[in-house]
């Protein structure tokens, strides 16, 4: 049987956030920068609260603090504005909030605003919460955002784009469904970062959202946070560990993925972390291998990180 969820409502296209009917009394959870560039100018919501503090890979103990600074406030619905960490955070205050989502996203590669998943950092590890209550009531997709965006940002946010569909597709989980969406997604970013067409990202993001959040991604998301934790972006991390989780798995989209890795030309990375505590870490993550294609070892696991590092 298969089980399909996404929000009520998408709203996608330019300006897109700019003709939206914002509710009035809603807190921005957005991160700093947010007014200086002009977004909430843009937005032009009525009656509204900003916290525009949240930082790259965010800590639960910042959403923690949303709910304790705005709690006797009554909110008529949370936005999340910004990248994946803004979203992840916004969804998960909306939460635990009760209150209505309407999720924006200014970069395009976490599909965040159509999933039922918020990543925070739990004692230094990154942890995915998945529950249908943290899915957005609404998401708004405006390709508009892609404009001054600094190209590091554009190359993470593209590849882990680019990761998440692919790896969704292998998926034990996935269906006619989500393949669908996840071969259309992949078809886009592919021209797009191939072809400096990077507006076509939006679109791109939002069909992988929609695919892999009602699917998972797989090894190279679970062989990522070690990497993620030493503080190497998640995209840059993804373009090596899903390379190898691809040729490990026998994926479809290997050689392409291989090529887009080629394209972005990503600096080689590394981990510190001592392999075999590495791996009994990655180990625990079965949320993501007990959905992978093909069964893995600890030694093997321990191979694809040397892989990893010998590259370095």
């Amino acid at each position: 049987m298969w089980k399909i969820i996404q929000p009520s409502s998408i709203h996608f296209g330019i300006g897109a956030a700019r003709d939206y009917d914002y509710p009035s009394s809603s807190l921005i959870i957005t991160s700093k920068g947010a007014i200086s560039r002009g977004w909430i100018d843009y937005l032009k919501p009525k009656n509204f609260s900003i916290f525009d503090e949240v930082e790259p890979n965010p800590s639960i103990e910042i959403a923690e603090n949303i709910i304790s600074q705005f709690k006797n406030e009554n909110f008529s619905s949370i936005i999340g504005l910004g990248g994946g960490s803004s979203l992840d955070v916004a969804k998960f205050v909306a939460f635990k909030m009760r209150k209505k989502k309407i999720m924006l996203p200014t970069t395009f590669g976490s599909g965040s605003e159509v999933t039922r998943i918020s990543v925070l950092n739990v004692d230094g590890k990154k942890t995915s919460f998945h529950n249908d209550k943290i899915l957005a009531d609404v998401a708004v997709v405006d390709p508009a955002f892609i404009e001054d965006t600094p190209m590091e940002i554009i190359k993470n946010s593209a590849i882990d784009a680019c990761a998440q569909c692919s790896e969704a597709y292998d998926s034990k989980l996935s269906n006619h469904y989500t393949k669908f969406l996840c071969n259309t997604a992949f078809d886009i970013l592919e021209y797009a970062i191939l072809n400096d067409k990077f507006e076509k990202l939006a679109l791109g993001s939002l069909l992988t959202g929609l695919g892999f959040g009602n699917s998972s991604t797989t090894l190279g998301h679970a062989l990522s946070y070690d990497y993620s934790n030493e503080g190497i972006m998640h995209g840059h991390a993804l373009s090596f560990t899903t390379l190898v989780a691809h040729k490990f798995n026998n994926s479809i989209f290997y050689k392409r993925f291989e090529s887009i890795v080629k394209k972005l030309n990503f600096e080689k990375i590394s981990l510190d972390l001592d392999l075999n505590l590495a791996s009994e870490l990655i180990l625990e993550d079965k949320k993501h291998l007990d959905n992978n294609p093909v069964p893995i070892t600890k030694n093997e696991i321990i191979n694809l990180l040397k892989e990893i590092n010998l590259n370095h």
